[in-house]
């Protein structure tokens, strides 16, 4: 039986008509349709293909009853419900570098206008003026520009830079400085990249974590006369806060691709001579267009054809005898890594998978996949999962390695994960209690033996009296209880580790009171 494909988005014909020239596959180009009419086309497509336009919500993806696989053409997932799709099975995949060129493209017309007051001359040309003197600009040629994100649009927008002989700056906090280095960047840091930028572009994505990423403080901290561009997200920026910067003076000007609110409408920026618009066309080219429309067509039909779910961004449902084996061990390597998330926040640069005992007769790589999906999920705001984390890891230059023993003296099965930051290495060590229940049982040299579940305080501590005292009065002035206290020491040393589980989360201000004990060195709380 063949499989029907819906395109409910204009996409480039060349890519309507690859996938008509699939066997197997019965096309249906069908764009414009209101929800109650996609909701009736849906109910027999086995894939979906859909640009920015369509909503492709809950109530969708319930009407759908054989639909396996999401296209979008484009980066953005955010028009689809990517957690209803993962809870049908459905795949859902995007075309997160096809636009790439196209946007990084557009902020550099930016960097362009901006430097050379390129939309006021030419209005000033259309007027009947010639004031020349009024459109003085600025080479960019010596002149240094911070890229604030360095996924694959701020990597082409560095490159092009470096070829305009501009000194280029890069920050990204999950990226390490090998990689920035190797491409001819200067790896700072946020305070860093505000103070020494004539021009800062940004190609971060928007999340809670991101929201005014450019706040009042940040912007008043920028180098006075900078630039900045925005071609990423509205949001990142705090419009307001650019108003009152661009009208003081302390920035010469700006340029936004996108805004708070698009249409912007009454924005008050709109009235501002030093700031350039455009209405959110970063990936808005011939060409972007062509090349997302033809990659979503090829990577629906590798999908019918061989099963490989190419650029998904959430997790296929893949019954498997193999697979259930794997099921426990997979849970504990990412408990794993979250707790190796928590412990080493810097930017890791190598992360090593070692198996002993029983678990050295495993498959390696749903474990590596599932220890970096653990350890990256709360680092990245782009989705990761096991489909797509270890072409993620490598962007973000870490080394994958594993390791293997048959020989476990303490335990049947054991697994390590250890990572290394510039400065650090952190290695943590679990094993499952009958076969299904993972424990974590070392943290570096500290022999420990914990459940990896609910509320975990985690800290490192001098071995002195009077630390559990401490610790128990603030937490009892919070009403919070302890349900099961580990510790571990270091023989021959007076350092420990401690690590509790409590009724609920420490809020802030308990967490800051709990830092201030003496003999405690660095706390930390995740919930597993």
């Amino acid at each position: 039986m063949n499989k029907k494909v819906l395109v409910a988005d204009n996409i480039a014909e060349d890519g309507v008509n690859f996938l008509r020239a699939q066997p197997g596959l019965d096309v249906e180009f069908a764009p414009g349709l209101s929800p109650d009419a996609l909701r009736e086309k849906v109910k027999d497509a086995d894939a979906l293909v859909v640009r920015s336009a369509v909503q492709v919500t809950a109530d969708i993806i319930n009407a759908a009853e054989r639909l396996t696989v999401i296209g979008r053409a484009g980066i953005g997932v955010d028009n689809i419900d990517v957690e209803a799709a993962t809870e049908h099975g459905i795949v859902v995949m995007n075309t997160p570098d096809a636009n790439a060129t196209t946007t990084a493209e557009l902020a550099l017309a930016h960097l362009f206008s901006l430097s050379r007051h390129l939309p006021r001359a030419d209005a000033s040309v259309r007027a009947g003026e010639w004031k020349r003197a009024q459109f003085v600009g600025t080479e960019l040629t010596g002149k240094t520009i911070g890229v604030v994100g360095y996924g694959t649009i701020g990597r082409i927008v560095a490159k092009r830079c470096l070829g305009l002989e501009m000194r280029v700056l890069g920050y990204d906090p999950f990226v390490t400085k090998t990689v920035f280095e190797n491409d001819g960047i200067e790896p700072v840091d946020m305070d860093g990249l505000l103070a020494n930028a004539d021009y800062i572009t940004i190609h971060c994505p928007f999340s809670e974590k991101t929201r005014y990423l450019f706040d009042a403080a940040r912007i008043s901290r920028m180098k006075k006369g900078a630039r900045l561009i925005n071609c990423a997200r509205g949001g990142i920026v705090d419009e307001a806060a650019l108003l009152e910067a661009l009208q003081s003076g302390h920035l010469a000007g700006a340029a936004l691709d996108v805004f708070e609110q698009e249409p912007p409408r009454d924005s008050p920026l709109l009235k501002l001579p030093n700031i350039v618009f455009t209405p959110h066309i970063g990936a808005s080219t011939a060409e972007a267009q062509f090349a997302v429309g033809i990659e979503i067509a090829k990577q629906i039909a590798t999908f019918f054809t061989s099963g490989e779910a190419v650029n998904a961004v959430n997790l296929p449902r893949v019954p498997s005898d193999a697979l259930r084996r794997l099921q426990p061990y997979q849970g504990l390597v990412n408990r794993l890594g979250r707790m190796l998330n928590l412990m080493l926040p810097a930017p890791i640069t190598q992360i090593e998978l070692s198996l002993h005992g029983r678990a050295s007769e495993l498959t390696s790589q749903p474990l590596m996949a599932e220890a970096l999906v653990g350890l990256l999920q709360d680092r990245l705001d782009a989705p990761v999962n096991r489909i797509n984390v270890l072409n993620v890891a490598k962007r973000q230059g870490i080394q994958v390695s594993e390791s293997r023993s048959a020989d476990s003296p303490n335990y049947l099965s054991l697994i390590g994960l250890t990572a290394w930051s510039d400065s650090e290495q952190v290695s943590l060590a679990g094993t499952l209690f009958d076969e299904r229940l993972p424990r974590l049982v070392r943290i570096n040299n500290y022999e420990i033996e914990a459940m990896l579940e609910g509320h975990i305080l985690l800290f490192r501590h001098y071995d002195r009296p009077g630390v559990v005292g401490a610790l128990g009065s603030i937490l009892g002035r919070a009403g919070i209880n302890i349900s099961r206290m580990q510790l571990g020491d270091e023989p021959g040393t007076d350092r420990a580790v401690a690590l509790l589980q409590l009724s609920r989360p420490l809020s802030a201000d308990v967490m800051a009171e709990i830092e201030q004990i003496d003999a405690i060195t660095k706390a930390g709380q995740i919930s597993l």
